[in-house]
């Protein structure tokens, strides 16, 4: 194992916290954040963010862990310091907005330079190199992180691959590079696992393509679905003979209304903006699909004429509290425009109302109210009321 590192860990959202608890098991981690709240749970040993793993982690696991706002304090004598902090896509830029990654990098070159940097943000193609030229004398690497809302830690317990993005002529970063790898390694609970090092374009680039493949999966069974549906076909007899293939695979493949989240949109978005003038089709399509999808799902709830439509859930997955650009919001939107009146289940939502519709508490209220049901995944709950459940959750899985 490798010896203990003073580690920081910039951002506390479910790729900052699995880290900061991933490895702080084994070394001294500062979890910086610039809520206090956020902070404040994090050393009361409560997760601000729904994933059982990272939840049963803070409370049982011996964790050298301290949450902070304070960067001097963080910063100042550490390591390696990892930033996660968000990277929306800025429509108007046709790029991530990566500000708040170059405000951390600024921070810590000038209290300690001589810390290594670790992208863990998602951020353009070239980046890292624009960061490594603006601070020459630092060393910024990037390592993508490949994880799931709501099974983040368990995604970094269990890791697919360790990528580390490198200056592969740098012998100093070279070093930097197999400590870093070595430190995630051993924190993980995977006996073998595949570690890649390569230039930092080449792991940004791994990141976009792999989400922007995800991405083409799901829009994929989506439009699948859609002809069967269209033509009173049975999508699950189809997609169980499709994915027995071997090649294909039975994964991935349930129907959605759209892909959503944090990353998938704005991950393809991004790659798409990256190709600029190079010749593409499929990257292109795969943006323009989500939203074909959306078209056709906002169509058949109209066919069937509610005056009310209920929202069951603007989560996007199961176990996950977070539903920034979930799919059904685009959906929502649609049928506000044709004058469909909507009203929002949704526990995650601790105000009276969400984009001005109403969120409805009871449960038994909801149901009663709603002329039709959208569930992007079925729970359950709505078994009373299956009649009126609109839904394409075939599997009952993400």
């Amino acid at each position: 194992m490798e010896k203990q590192m003073k580690i920081a860990v910039a951002g506390m959202g479910y790729v900052g916290l699995s880290n900061a608890v991933l490895l702080s098991q084994y070394n001294p981690v500062y979890a910086v954040d610039i809520l206090p709240e956020r902070v404040d749970e994090i050393n009361r040993r409560q997760s601000p963010v729904a994933d059982s793993e990272l939840e049963s982690y803070l409370k049982e696991k011996s964790l050298n862990l301290l949450a902070t706002t304070d960067a001097e304090e963080a910063y100042g004598n550490a390591d390696f310091v990892i930033i996660a902090t968000p990277t929306d896509y800025d429509t108007e830029q046709s790029r991530f907005d990566t500000s708040s990654v170059e405000m951390v990098i600024d921070t810590v070159m000038r209290m300690n330079p001589r810390a290594c940097i670790v992208l863990k943000s998602t951020v353009p193609l070239g980046f890292t190199d624009e960061m490594q030229a603006r601070y020459r004398t630092g060393c910024i690497l990037f390592s993508p992180e490949f994880l799931r809302e709501g099974r983040a830690l368990h995604d970094n317990l269990y890791p697919s691959r360790i990528i580390v993005g490198l200056d592969t002529c740098n012998p100093v970063q070279q070093e930097k590079a197999r400590i870093f790898a070595g430190l995630l390694k051993a924190a993980s609970l995977k006996e073998e696992v595949p570690i890649l090092y390569m230039g930092p374009t080449e792991a940004e680039a791994v990141k976009l393509f792999s989400n922007t493949y995800l991405a083409m999966r799901v829009a994929f069974f989506n439009e699948l679905d859609t002809y069967a549906e269209a033509f009173g076909l049975d999508t699950e007899s189809i997609i169980n003979g499709v994915c027995l293939d071997p090649r294909i695979g039975n994964h991935y493949n349930n129907p959605s209304f759209g892909y959503g989240g944090y990353c998938l949109p704005k991950d393809t978005q991004q790659l798409l903006a990256n190709y600029g003038n190079i010749p593409n089709c499929i990257m292109t399509a795969i943006v323009r699909a989500n939203q074909t999808r959306k078209d056709f799902i906002a169509g058949q709830i109209l066919k069937k004429s509610p005056e009310v439509a209920g929202i069951y859930r603007l989560t996007m997955k199961a176990d996950s509290d977070n539903f920034r650009h979930s799919s059904i919001l685009g959906i929502m939107r649609r049928l506000e425009m044709k004058g469909v009146k909507l009203v929002i289940y949704e526990p995650a939502v601790k105000a009276d109302s969400f984009l001005g519709m109403r969120i409805i508490r009871d449960l038994e209220e909801f149901k009663q109210i709603s002329d039709v049901i959208l569930a992007n995944r079925y729970d359950r709950q709505l078994a009373d009321v299956r009649g009126k459940v609109y839904t394409r959750d075939l599997f009952q899985c993400d």
